[in-house]
């Protein structure tokens, strides 16, 4: 037998201090308002689902779909009585992203506040990371 090249040695560590995670997505209080709203009248759905599609002039495009079930791979935010799911693919793509919901003149819209873009189209329809 040879020795082994690298020791293990395992630690159990007391006290310590748990860092609380964060939500993938977080809502604006626009947001949830306009999202509760839009649900009000859909009794059959559980929420919203975020997705990202190969669109656009920059590359990827979010979309919002109503859902009646989580599907397996969906992860869930729940704020404030709102369930908004995340599908696989647009996971990594929101992690830390705020979701607002601006109203103007001119239109009215959720915008997504996400740090890790790296650059997006002129109208601001399409992004890439």
């Amino acid at each position: 037998m040879s020795a082994p090249v690298v020791r293990a040695t395992v630690r159990a560590v007391s006290k310590r201090k748990l860092l609380p995670t964060r939500a993938a997505l977080t809502l604006t209080p626009s947001a949830v308002n306009k999202i509760k709203y839009l649900l009000q009248n859909k009794p059959e759905c559980i929420g919203l689902r975020v997705g990202v599609r190969t669109r656009g002039c920059n590359g990827l495009t979010y979309t919002l779909d109503y859902i009646k079930q989580k599907e397996k791979s969906d992860e869930e935010v729940l704020q404030d009585g709102v369930r908004v799911f995340i599908e696989k693919k647009a996971q990594l793509t929101l992690l830390g992203t705020e979701m607002d919901y601006v109203e103007s003149k001119l239109s009215s819209e959720f915008v997504f506040n996400n740090p890790n873009i790296k650059g997006t189209c002129g109208c601001g329809e399409s992004f890439n990371v």
